[in-house]
């Protein structure tokens, strides 16, 4: 796809991604009270990462900023048919489960570190990410999200 940020669904993805994340985190990825068009357009344009996955049991990434492409090495077409968990190296159960655990809780988390995978295998780790609970204004679940601008090749 050429042009994913002006394509319908994905406009409405991310006025769900900004909704959501402003429900929980109480703050703005980019400016709410801009039109649909134009936050989609400037999420997948920004200069930090914006990655989303769905509800699946194995959940696939559903979004991938141009930052995010760009840092995995992978275009959208690739990327949205990635299951998320390829993407990262395993977590220690014991650290997964107190990450889900607060997570759960607080429907965020906002200062989550750990290794990831390039789509060409190099590894590098991500800092001071922000991981949320996609909910839409009913409080239905649409998945996960993760915000990020902190990394390092390893």
């Amino acid at each position: 796809m050429d042009h994913p940020w002006s394509d319908k669904k994905i406009i409405e993805h991310c006025r769900l991604l900004s909704d959501s994340y402003c429900f929980w985190t109480k703050n703005e990825i980019i400016d709410s009270a801009l039109d649909d068009e134009s936050l989609s357009f400037l999420m997948y344009h920004s200069s930090f990462v914006i990655v989303s996955h769905n509800t699946l049991p194995d959940p696939v990434f559903n979004y991938a900023n141009m930052k995010a492409q760009e840092l995995w090495k992978t275009d959208w077409d690739q990327f949205i048919k990635t299951p998320s968990r390829l993407s990262a190296e395993p977590i220690e159960s014991n650290e997964r489960q107190k990450l889900l655990s607060e997570a759960a809780k607080n429907g965020f988390i906002s200062n989550y570190n750990g290794i990831r995978i390039s789509s060409v295998g190099e590894r590098f780790k991500i800092m001071d990410t922000i991981l949320w609970n996609v909910i839409d204004g009913r409080g239905n679940y649409h998945g996960q999200a993760a915000l990020f601008s902190k990394y390092e090749f390893l």
